[in-house]
Order: structure tokens, then sequence, then C-alpha cells
């Protein structure tokens, strides 16, 4: 099994974070993982994406060119990233912020309200917590629990008060997962 995400959007919205989270999480499940980020020329609000690279055994190059899975956080990921999406992969979008659908056929399109779901947990940067919520709720790649078991393990010191809504944004985010 390999398994190859792309997670792209702006500087700020939590993409490396989502991207790290799931590979840690993978990682401590035993598998061999690679996260390898990006970042355009400022940090926060310029582009950002990174690629996570889960696999049962060793992964023979980081480099992936048609990853299973997108995962869009804004529009201009949305329409760089449709097109590499691999045929019967999953394109996640962000439905908050883009308001657009992939003409694609041969792909799943997952539209998340992740932004208004986690304004509605109480904390609008956990809209990257929903959309892993999602995906994994979709292709179940990993077991929610492992991605609660790495947010528990790895969230970083200064936002250990908010591990309670981030569990609520994963919970939130798998229910509302309805491929369209």
């Amino acid at each position: 099994m390999q398994e190859e995400f792309l997670f792209a959007g702006f500087g700020g919205q939590g993409v490396m974070f989502a991207g790290q989270l799931l590979a840690y999480a993978a990682m401590d499940e035993g598998f061999e993982v690679t996260w390898i980020p990006s970042y355009g020329p400022e940090m926060r609000g310029g582009t950002a994406h990174c690629y996570v690279v889960i696999s049962d055994r060793p992964v023979g190059s980081p480099i992936v060119r048609t990853p299973r899975f997108v995962v869009a956080f804004n529009k201009p990921s949305f329409e760089k990233y449709e097109s590499v999406v691999a045929p019967g992969g999953l394109l996640a979008r962000n439905s908050s912020l883009i308001d657009i659908h992939s003409a694609r056929t041969d792909i799943t399109e997952l539209a998340v309200p992740a932004a208004e779901i986690a304004d509605s947990v109480g904390n609008l940067r956990l809209a990257n917590v929903v959309m892993l919520g999602a995906i994994l709720a979709a292709r179940p790649v990993l077991p929610m629990d492992a991605l609660r078991r790495g947010l528990e393990k790895h969230i970083p010191a200064h936002h250990r008060d908010q591990l309670e809504r981030n569990f609520e944004a994963l919970r939130r985010g798998a229910e509302v997962c309805q491929p369209t």
C-alpha cells in the first residue's frame, strides 16, 4: 500500500500542519512516511503546499506527480492542482472558500465547508483539522483514532489548550464527509 497526498493553500491556513500531522500519525502507526513542504515567497499569506507519502514499505521517492489525494484550501490551489489528481483519486476542497466544482468525471470531489465548521467549533484556524477528518472518513487510509493520538502526541505546547477543539473539528469534518 502506498498513498500520496498533496495539501495546498495560502500560508497561515495550516496546510503544513495538516500534512505534518498526517505524517506523524502514520509514522506512529508504523508506516514509512515522507513529508515535503514547499513555501511561496511569504510564509503567511503566500502560497504553501506539502506532499505526504504513506507506505507499508520504504518510500522509493518522495516526489509525487499524481497524488491520489489533493486537499485544496483555497481557489488558486484548487485551480492549480485539480488536474494532477490521479484517476480514481479524491479532490477535497474547502467549499467555504472554493465555489467552483471539478469538471473531471474520473475522480471523487469532496466539498467540505471547513471554515464554517471550524468557526462553529470556536477557532477558524481549525479548518485544516476539519479537512483531515473529512478525507479520512471518505477514504480511511488511517483510523480516525490514529489522528486523535497524533494530535495528542504532536500538537505544539502553545496550542495544547486547543486539543479538545481539535478533536471536535476532526469529528465534525468526518461527519460532513459526503462525496459529490
